[in-house]
């Protein structure tokens, strides 16, 4: 056998040992690639790419009397799957919950433990239905004030309110 056909051989073995030795991690790299999009369709990333929610039309009404509760209304859009607002955060407040006025802003609520958002739709907080209410929040005409809303699974969503006049939504 000549040199020059040693040499031709040699370089084929050569190629094919870097072909095989390079194979194998690109194997394992798109198996590993299927498993992790198929844990994170299934949900087992958590939910939070599946639950999108947006806030909108946020504002805080100041007490009609100085001791009373202000409100919090605001439409809460569900761009994904099914949450449920389970609390809200307002500094300077001394308790913020969710309550239900049935027809009649007037009068108390009914405290909620938490409020239903449905997938792909929306929800509504206004003065006669859902809305949060704050109790010893000190508020000023024109400001804008933090609010913060807790989901079970989309977690915490943070806005702006702008505080408008007494009984106005």
């Amino acid at each position: 056998m000549t040199g020059l056909a040693v040499d031709a051989r040699a370089g084929r073995d050569a190629r094919r040992q870097l072909l095989r030795a390079g194979l194998a991690p690109v194997v394992c790299a798109l198996v590993l690639l299927g498993l992790l999009t198929g844990w994170v369709a299934s949900g087992g990333a958590g939910t939070i790419s599946r639950v999108r929610i947006k806030i909108s039309s946020a504002s805080l009404a100041m007490p009609v009397t100085a001791s009373g509760p202000a409100y919090a209304y605001l439409v809460v859009e569900n761009l994904g799957a099914a949450d449920t607002l389970e609390s809200a955060t307002v500094p300077g407040a001394r308790q913020v919950r969710i309550v239900r006025h049935n027809g009649s802003a007037a009068g108390p609520g009914r405290i909620l433990a938490s409020l239903a958002i449905p997938a792909h739709g929306s929800v509504s907080l206004s003065p006669m239905g859902p809305d949060i209410e704050l109790i010893g929040a000190h508020l000023i005409y024109g400001q804008a004030v933090p609010l913060t809303l807790t989901f079970r699974n989309a977690g915490r969503v943070s806005i702006e309110a702008m505080v408008t006049p007494p009984g106005t939504p």
